[in-house]
């Protein structure tokens, strides 16, 4: 990827070759369906993919490709992020709970992929072919979610599955007619460099506090607040200083969001912000904003910066509903290993933070 921020915008694989591009050897970004794998040695398994609250089975959620042109061992390389289904799982923030990140590298010769790039145009008889249910290695993957099944269906002994859920669920949509038909939709993740200006009818000045607090009292909210008395009995209880602080952290949470506003009005519809080691994510609240001490160091020691940020726009594109549940999230914020470990070409596990909406933002 490119230096400054780029950003990644959910489109419709259309076209001929459109869902030929989302399959590994075309080293994808994209939303939804099963993960695209790239290396195919040390797959994390159905243990590793468990949500960290419910223990039940994550689902893929989305992959990244962010190569480091500098890295010769890192000429591939793919992020992978999944998430939990239930939406109970959500209700706390902060560190991983219901989503796990993991990052895997190739050199550019490797035992998997050609030294070439992909062709532009799908081989014959490619361009509409379903995700395969193995790996060339011969491992077999889940209908369900696309990641290692060691687990099979006890009668056609073909059908392979991460776990017992998700062979349960399999088998109550259909068994053979159902496969990937539960899954939510799949898109091409696009990514295009973020203009650097704000937008030109930015209305407030993020340095201007004055401004961010006028802009969120609309004139119903202060119709309402002058008819409560008791609210206003409330703030004669508290003495002066306790006010001051009141005011000052609502005048900061207005900012940081008005701010987060304005950055993204130029381009709504973003669901990735990438810039790895460079500008840091954009938060949604003043709340829940983690220290340095609160993003664990590598498995190898080093220290972990940014990477990219989830954007709660991704929440359109995902068939939620479907499942009768909601689950939410301000924004999601992944970060890895600042040396990019990894000789061993495995999947090695990275670090998301979830940060929601203050309750005075939504």
């Amino acid at each position: 990827m490119a230096a400054g921020v780029e950003l990644g915008f959910a489109a419709a694989a259309a076209g001929p070759g459109g869902a030929w591009r989302l399959r590994s050897a075309c080293f994808p970004s994209k939303v939804g369906g099963r993960p695209a794998w790239l290396g195919e040695a040390g797959l994390p398994g159905p243990a590793a993919l468990r949500c960290g609250r419910c223990q039940q089975p994550c689902a893929f959620l989305l992959q990244l490709y962010a190569p480091l042109p500098d890295r010769p061992d890192a000429f591939h390389r793919t992020l992978f992020v999944f998430a939990c289904r239930g939406a109970a799982c959500y209700r706390l923030p902060g560190p991983r709970g219901p989503l796990c990140v993991f990052r895997n590298q190739l050199p550019r010769r490797n035992d998997t992929y050609p030294a070439e790039p992909p062709p532009e145009e799908p081989p014959p008889g490619l361009a509409a072919a379903a995700p395969p249910l193995r790996l060339r290695s011969g491992a077999a993957l889940c209908r369900v979610c696309g990641c290692l099944g060691p687990r099979v269906c006890g009668s056609c002994r073909r059908a392979a599955y991460c776990g017992p859920q998700h062979q349960a669920l399999d088998w109550r949509r259909g068994h053979r007619r159902s496969c990937g038909k539960h899954a939510a939709g799949e898109y091409e993740i696009l990514i295009e460099p973020e203009e650097p200006e704000f937008p030109a009818d930015s209305s407030v000045d993020p340095d201007d506090e004055q401004g961010a607090v006028d802009t969120s009292k609309d004139p119903k909210e202060q119709g309402e607040l002058g008819a409560t008395g008791s609210a206003g009995e409330a703030y004669q209880s508290l003495d002066e200083e306790t006010l001051e602080a009141m005011a000052k952290r609502e005048t900061e949470e207005d900012k940081i969001f008005q701010m987060f506003k304005e950055r993204v009005a130029a381009e709504p519809e973003q669901i990735i912000r990438y810039c790895r080691g460079g500008e840091g994510p954009i938060w949604v609240s003043s709340e829940n904003i983690p220290d340095e001490k609160d993003i664990p160091n590598c498995s190898c020691g080093a220290k972990r910066i940014f990477e990219f940020q989830i954007m709660p726009q991704l929440l359109n594109h995902l068939q939620v509903d479907s499942l009768g549940e909601s689950i939410d999230w301000g924004t999601l914020v992944v970060y890895t290993c600042a040396d990019n470990c990894g000789e061993g070409n495995e999947y090695l596990e990275e670090f998301i933070w979830k940060q929601d909406f203050s309750a005075g933002s939504i």
